[in-house]
């Protein structure tokens, strides 16, 4: 399984944003790339501790059983619900965000597992950082592949 604490990964996962273009077009969902890539650099602020959403009930009670889905090797389904706290519904400024979530996975790939959150993920609950690694690339590969890169 892939890891954003892998430098190929990372530099694949970089590669494959640069060829987002304002134009790019979402094969499903609600989000445009502006805010898809809001979106995902939110979630960097969760993985590194920057962002505390609280844990819903559902995610509490199921998110221990439904954890592997997030990290093992098979795609995340089309149009799963999302974080709250992480649903960018207001417009954003593209090459803003990009520029953004770029440098927050620089940063992240360069601190390393290490600075991964202890803070448990609002639905998963508690992570290792090699969950972390495995589920943040799998969370940008799916919203690449959801913009066709």
């Amino acid at each position: 399984m892939n890891s954003i604490f892998e430098s190929t990964h990372t530099d694949q996962i970089l590669s494959r944003i640069d060829k987002l273009t304002i134009h790019s077009q979402p094969k499903w969902g609600k989000m445009n790339v502006s805010q898809m890539l809001a979106h995902c650099s939110a979630f960097q602020d969760i993985a590194n501790g920057y962002s505390f959403p609280k844990r819903s009930w559902l995610g509490i009670f199921l998110g221990r059983f439904a954890k592997p889905l997030f990290y093992n090797d098979k795609p995340l389904a089309h149009n799963l619900p999302t974080i709250p706290d992480i649903l960018i519904t207001s417009e954003k400024d593209f090459e803003i965000e990009k520029e953004r979530l770029k440098q927050k996975l620089i940063r992240l790939q360069k601190n390393g597992p290490e600075a991964c959150t202890d803070h448990p993920h609002p639905f998963f609950g508690k992570l290792t950082s090699e969950q972390w690694g495995r589920g943040i690339y799998k969370h940008l590969d799916h919203h690449l592949n959801q913009f066709g890169v």
